[in-house]
């Protein structure tokens, strides 16, 4: 029978990782559980739920810094940053309706350990962009820091790159900072209407690259939707959307969403809401460059029925296939990416048996693969984190 490890300070969790490592014991490392269903499941001895470190440490709003215990809800840190009028600027999405989990929306630990990004990432980055430092536990039991609490400080920064989205498999992350930005004062969203995938795409494009400073783009092809999102001060908001609208015309048609149903609007396609049902369906998750987007959507498509809408400009593409096609469509979904240059796939949401037969993540080339196992020896030499959870031998 598995026990349930719960520290409550840094000095616990050093105990429980080099108990576990003397006793060749493997940990399932979670925070609120709310992201169990990402990746291979896990098949670990005993669980090490890292909710008991909870709590913001430090916040100086007007230095944008925030150190908080990895255990933190992210409901709290939400309502921090909120109440001084700022917020994490790379827009970490909510996944529980996706994934079907109950419970609170996740941590801080489990959003940087998973590396989530939402709409606003071609412009802001992912959250490995806004980690400036960390403490946490490596498989030897030892306590380590990686980077500070100011940008310049770029001690270990590396390191804590390298722990982002590395969901769980090299160290139990204790102390998390990260920088937060002012939240804009208006959000305005331009629609335009009736594009083809393609065309869509040449749109979120020009939009980008134009002087309006867009910070998401989207393209939703059930409604012939495609999104803009303008951020900042209202009068420049109005001007902006204004020019875009006359820049984009030739597309088509255009409408505009202002601030409450673009907020509403930019969540739903951050909790790829589109797609969640019916909760059967198996959803994948593709990296391309965004030119070829519709190219690879097309070439699924020619394999299996999919639905699929557009986020990061072309860049994110979530495909989702009926909970009937074979082995989750893999080499539908996966062929089609291995037609186009730096693309990748990962299937985000399966029953857990499809996701023990099926590599979640994409398989890497030999090289790759036997130097992330290297790190994984250095990092975890016990293999005490998460086993089997990105690669199925370790």
């Amino acid at each position: 029978m598995s026990d349930i490890f719960r520290p409550r300070t840094e000095a616990e969790l050093v105990e429980v990782v080099a108990w576990a490592t003397d006793c060749r014991n493997t940990l399932a490392v979670q925070g609120l559980g709310s992201k169990q269903a990402l990746g291979r499941p896990v098949l670990a001895d005993h669980v090490l739920d890292l909710g008991g470190l909870s709590g913001i440490i430090d916040y100086q709003p007007a230095e944008l810094v925030l150190t908080a215990w990895a255990g933190t809800p992210m409901e709290d840190i939400r309502a921090a940053v909120a109440e001084k009028g700022q917020h994490l600027a790379f827009e970490p999405p909510d996944l529980r309706g996706l994934l079907g989990t109950a419970g609170g929306e996740g941590t801080l630990g489990g959003v940087v350990s998973c590396n989530l990004a939402g709409p606003r990432r071609p412009t802001a980055g992912a959250a490995r962009d806004h980690v400036l430092g960390l403490r946490g536990v490596g498989g030897n039991g030892a306590a380590f820091k990686a980077g500070g609490k100011v940008v310049k400080n770029v001690t270990g920064f590396d390191l804590s790159k390298l722990l982002c989205g590395a969901y769980g498999t090299l160290a139990a992350l204790t102390e998390i900072t990260v920088k937060v930005l002012p939240r804009p004062e208006k959000v305005r969203t331009v629609l335009v209407m009736g594009l083809d995938d393609e065309t869509a795409v040449r749109c979120m494009g020009d939009a980008l690259r134009s002087r309006h400073e867009v910070s998401a783009a989207a393209h939703l092809p059930g409604t012939s939707t495609t999104a803009l999102r303008v951020e900042g001060p209202e009068p420049s908001v109005a001007w902006r959307c204004e020019a875009l609208r006359n820049e984009l015309g030739p597309y088509g048609q255009t409408e505009e969403l202002h601030t409450t149903r673009s907020l509403r609007f930019w969540d739903d396609v951050a909790q790829v809401a589109p797609l969640a049902t019916p909760a059967d369906r198996l959803i994948w998750r593709l990296s391309v460059p965004p030119a070829t987007a519709a190219q690879v959507v097309s070439h699924i498509r020619h394999s299996v029925p999919a639905e699929a809408f557009y986020d990061w400009g072309g860049g994110l593409v979530w495909v989702a296939l009926a909970a009937a096609a074979p082995d989750a469509g893999v080499e539908a979904v996966r062929g089609a990416v291995a037609h186009v240059d730096g693309g990748h796939a990962t299937l985000i949401r399966a029953p857990s048996d499809v996701r023990e037969r099926v590599a979640p993540f994409q398989p890497q080339p030999p090289a790759l693969a036997a130097l992330n196992r290297r790190l994984k020896q250095s990092m975890d030499p016990g293999g005490v984190f998460n086993p089997g959870r990105m690669v199925a031998d370790f």
